[in-house]
């Protein structure tokens, strides 16, 4: 049995200048756990939800299609 001790290792986007309204990803945890952590950026000792890195994925591409409009 392996064990991962890897602690994410948290970032916001590079387009995230919007006055802390943003999230944090720890896309460091992909390969190894097959997970990416999420967590509000102004509560980082908050919850966190770890989506699959699949689903992330998927939902990236998606942004970058532009399959996701605000209001």
């Amino acid at each position: 049995m392996t064990t991962t001790t890897e602690s994410p290792r948290w970032f916001t986007s590079s387009y995230s200048n919007n006055g802390g309204a943003c999230v944090e990803v720890a896309a460091n945890l992909a390969a190894t756990r097959g997970i990416v952590p999420v967590r509000d950026s102004k509560d980082p000792s908050g919850p966190v939800l770890d989506v699959s890195a699949t689903s992330f994925a998927t939902f990236v591409t998606g942004v970058k299609a532009g399959q996701f409009h605000a209001s």
